[in-house]
């Protein structure tokens, strides 16, 4: 997660704060989220760090307000992270936190998934709270090198969702899915709003 570098803690805090005001005037935030923007927003996407080697080259699709790709940047700084937004207005708040923040591992590309180039770049492409998993295999694997791979934050349908994306996931590219929860320790003992990270994992094989 964060670890206990009080830089790093200091910079997810300043980005929760950003989200609850900026983002919030911009409607990038839901007023009633900002009690669960700490544990159920922000950690629950770093968390997702423990499954991303070492200097990854790691793109955001469809990032929003900047989840999960800014809480990871700030979590690793070893990692280069692509934000990939096709809204102008979600971009400028994008590049707004990142100059505020001071985080010099990420960049912002307005664009959707399919227009980003060059394709089969990245080690490993992440995304939260979408779209299906069976559009996602097609917007994230083919920007995914071989044996990369592709990190789909889910909830409690993740199961299901791959059942129904089984053919989908092979015609991509994709090898089988495997659904993993990420920060299960590190979060028991958060506030109640903190819920570990369900994610599905395809490997691009072709």
């Amino acid at each position: 997660m964060f670890g206990a570098e009080e830089e790093r803690m200091a910079l997810a805090e300043a980005y929760v704060g950003l989200l609850s005001t900026i983002g919030i005037e911009r409607g990038l935030i839901g007023p009633r989220e900002v009690p669960r923007l700490w544990g159920r927003h922000v950690l629950s996407s770093a968390v997702v760090e423990e499954l991303i080697p070492e200097k990854s080259d790691v793109i955001d699709v469809g990032s929003g307000g900047g989840l999960p790709g800014i809480p990871l940047a700030i979590a690793r700084p070893d990692l280069w992270v692509t934000l990939v937004e096709p809204m102008q207005r979600r971009v400028d708040f994008l590049q707004e936190v990142i100059e505020a923040l001071g985080i010099t591992n990420v960049e912002v590309l307005r664009a959707r998934a399919n227009e980003v180039d060059p394709k089969g770049r990245a080690d490993i492409v992440v995304s939260r709270a979408v779209a299906p998993l069976a559009k996602l295999v097609g917007w994230c694997l083919p920007l995914a090198r071989m044996g990369g791979a592709m990190l789909a934050i889910k909830g409690q349908g993740a199961s299901l969702e791959v059942t129904e994306s089984g053919g989908l996931i092979k015609r991509a590219g994709g090898g089988k899915a495997a659904i993993l929860t990420c920060g299960e320790s590190k979060l028991s003992e958060a506030d109640d709003f903190t819920i570990p990270a369900t994610v599905v994992k395809i490997e691009r094989i072709r």
